[in-house]
């Protein structure tokens, strides 16, 4: 189907809990966040005992593996269908505004509805409306396809990315605020900032809301603003975050779109997946880089193998250079710099050599972690971090459109604690 006859960013049935329902503990952030601090999901949990929270239907990464992990899933289930039944009596027929103030103050606007999976692929070289902004890790997607396979809800933590610097799709919406129903108004969890949501259900808003989507893939645009990629279909929207969130719903309706008639496709749950919309233009939106913490070495054997690896690859290793990450570790911080055959960006030749290094020395491993400070407290306790240096916004859309996806975690939008919190859900059978 053409963006032109079907926007790829729709209007939901969506699902949230009764009014006044406090927003913390209800929502809470992001799985794959904090990932190596356990304290911080054993404080949620406390937050969140015996009380509605979504914490309740998701499954930290921290759990991913472990012994629990079974059991977990069974308890997600079972609250998943209470939830369903029970407590989401609450129902936008249409997208929900929201404003996210920030560490800094600032408000980070977006639009939360549907995205039709057919208009989005993960697939090396395809081109759809949608587009991942980072390389899938395909390996990542059967554990987290295990949650969703069977669920009766979904609740995201997927942004996806507009580029409109005109600001035609949410901040029209966002001057409307006054006279919408509001959903929702509190703090979240754990400094995780303040959340405000209004109900966009008026009809003349959501055409308003369609045109402006399609408007943006529209290939006239397209090849103005990209004229390297003239005739190339367009692209309307690129993942900013829950990437891999994203390419596991694709892949359940992979899966079920096999079992259900061409019409029955039309109309699934699972053909859809919800998520929130962010302009990248905003002043709200931060790219911030996602650095690597090294687990098992020492920082001379991490010294050794990079030098190593850069000889192999006809890099040099200098102060400067054209390309520079920060070595941290126990010893203290060291610039690195590099030149000769480099990865594009930086954060894509530290890549290459962490993933040769982890075949190279099966003992070490390596955890992506948000924000310098992170990085810094775990290499206190033995580890060796590699800082990454910033990404412009302009690199994103452009890596993405001329080049294909960037290097595997390659940036953040935010802090940690600034990521998407799961709040609104979806009915994924009926």
């Amino acid at each position: 189907m053409s963006n032109t006859t079907r926007p790829c960013f729709a209007p939901a049935r969506i699902l949230l809990p009764p009014e006044g329902t406090p927003l913390n503990p209800w929502a809470c952030i992001a799985v794959d966040q904090f990932t190596s601090q356990p304290g911080y999901w054993a404080k949620a949990e406390a937050l969140a005992q015996d009380k509605p929270s979504t914490l309740h239907i998701v499954l930290p990464e921290a759990y991913l593996g472990t012994a629990e992990e079974e059991a977990r899933l069974a308890e997600i289930r079972r609250t998943m269908a209470d939830y369903r039944r029970s407590l989401l009596t609450r129902e936008v027929n249409g997208f929900v505004y929201l404003e996210r103030t920030q560490m800094d103050g600032t408000i980070r606007q977006g639009l939360v509805g549907v995205v039709d999976l057919e208009a989005y692929s993960f697939e090396k070289n395809a081109t759809p409306a949608i587009r991942p902004s980072e390389n899938t890790v395909v390996e990542r997607i059967p554990p987290r396809l295990r949650i969703r396979r069977g669920a009766e809800l979904e609740t995201p933590h997927v942004m996806l990315l507009a580029d409109d610097e005109d600001c035609t799709l949410i901040e029209p919406i966002g001057r409307e605020k006054s006279r919408l129903p509001l959903l929702y108004d509190g703090e979240l969890m754990l400094g995780g900032g303040h959340l405000s949501g209004w109900a966009v259900e008026d009809p003349a808003l959501i055409a308003q809301i369609e045109e402006a989507v399609i408007a943006l893939g529209d290939p006239a645009r397209y090849a103005a603003r990209w004229p390297e990629a003239a005739g190339q279909p367009p692209m309307t929207l690129a993942v900013g975050d829950g990437n891999h969130s994203l390419a596991t719903a694709k892949a359940c309706w992979e899966e079920r779109k096999q079992t259900l008639s061409p019409a029955q496709q039309q109309t699934d749950p699972a053909r859809w997946c919800l998520v929130e919309v962010c302009n990248v233009h905003s002043p709200a939106i931060e790219i911030e880089p996602i650095h690597r913490v090294l687990f098992g070495m020492e920082e001379a054997r991490v010294l050794a193998e990079l030098k190593h690896w850069a000889a192999d690859r006809g890099i040099s290793l200098m102060d400067g250079g054209e390309q520079c990450f920060t070595l941290v570790s126990p010893e203290g911080e060291r610039a690195v710099g590099m030149t000769g055959k480099l990865e594009p960006l930086t954060v894509g030749t530290a890549e290459a050599f962490v993933e040769a290094l982890l075949t190279r020395c099966p003992e070490a491993s390596v955890d992506y972690v948000h924000g310098e400070d992170a990085v810094r407290a775990l290499t206190r306790n033995g580890a060796v971090g590699m800082l990454m240096p910033g990404l412009k916004k302009a690199d994103l859309f452009r890596g993405v459109v001329l080049g294909g996806v960037l290097p595997r975690k390659t940036f953040s939008m935010g802090h940690a604690e600034e990521k998407r919190y799961y709040n609104e859900c979806r009915s994924l059978v009926d």
